[in-house]
């Protein structure tokens, strides 16, 4: 396990240690359950990119599926006609 030093500033020191005795954890739980839910949301918005990323090119290939034929195969959701995907 690894040691890093942390300086928090007053505005974060002191709710952290009201929010640390309320939950009856230490500062350095909750300090490390914010670091990774930080690092865990920032690998999804990278995730995300990659994504929209590779959209775009498939839009700049020509892969486009018609406004209308969306609508229509979400239109038949929870019918007995139920209709599968439009693909490209």
């Amino acid at each position: 396990m690894g040691v890093t030093s942390v300086r928090l500033n007053p505005e974060v020191e002191a709710p952290l240690k009201s929010l640390a005795q309320r939950l009856d954890r230490s500062k350095n739980y909750l300090i490390n359950q914010a670091i990774k839910e930080f690092v865990a949301r920032q690998a999804m918005e990278d995730s995300r990119w990659e994504d929209t990323l590779k959209a775009l090119a498939s839009i700049k290939k020509g892969k486009v599926i018609d406004e209308s034929e969306v609508v229509s195969w979400l239109r038949s959701w929870g019918t007995d006609s139920e209709s599968t995907p439009p693909s490209v």
